[in-house]
């Protein structure tokens, strides 16, 4: 589990074939020292377990799932990453609960200076945007930020100095790919809403009714 606060930058230092899969050795700006091997490091949001770790380098393994949903299948040695260690129970929640299971990727379609600030828009698929709600949060390669405005298709939202300073998100030009991670409390609540029987049960017919509220516990 994550917050989307980003701890620093990283440089994709290596790209190994493994199978269908690849190991990807990484370089952050930062000291790993209190880092081990088996803890979960996000990749421009992406959750990713160190197998090989040194003082300021640690290799992952990549599935083939997470370079078909991700950017990470389209990286190239040399390019900057956003990096974040896993959450621990004492940290402070100073973003938003993030997975690090990116949902799908998105493309920067417009930048626009807005006072000390950038505002930014994220084409996306519908299937990403139905979960976007108007100051909602979004991770955009793992940065936890605040939804301005939202459509579908679309989502826009402000970088502030300070995040454009520390993360991609300040030099990432329009065309760029990112990945999203939508916020997970409104996929779960879609997901039980959802009509559901056991398989033994008559198949359902959809929709909410007084029946499945009590089935549900609400009633």
């Amino acid at each position: 589990m994550f917050t989307g606060i980003i701890e620093g930058l990283g440089t994709l230092s290596g790209i190994q074939s493994s199978g269908q899969g690849r190991r990807l050795t990484l370089t952050a700006d930062f000291d790993l020292s209190q880092t081990r091997i088996g803890d979960s490091i996000a990749v421009n949001g992406a959750c990713l377990t160190a197998v090989e770790l040194g003082k300021r380098r640690f290799a992952a393994d990549v599935s083939p799932e997470t370079l078909s949903r991700t950017t990470l299948g389209k990286a190239v040695v040399g390019e900057r990453v956003n990096l974040e260690r896993a959450l621990r129970l004492s940290d402070r929640l100073d973003g938003h609960l993030v997975s690090g299971h990116i949902d799908g990727t998105g493309i920067i379609h417009r930048r626009e200076p807005a006072g000390n600030a950038v505002i930014v828009t994220v084409q996306v698929p519908e299937s990403l945007s139905r979960y976007m709600i108007q100051k909602g949060s979004v991770a955009v390669d793992g940065i936890s930020l605040t939804i301005n405005q939202c459509s579908a298709g679309y989502f826009e939202v402000s970088i502030i100095p300070h995040t454009a300073g520390l993360t991609t998100i300040g030099f990432k030009p329009v065309g760029a790919s990112v990945n999203i991670e939508t916020d997970m409390i409104g996929k779960y609540v879609e997901r039980f809403l959802m009509p559901h029987r056991p398989s033994q049960e008559p198949e359902a017919k959809g929709g909410l009714d007084m029946q499945f509220l009590a089935r549900s516990g609400f009633l």
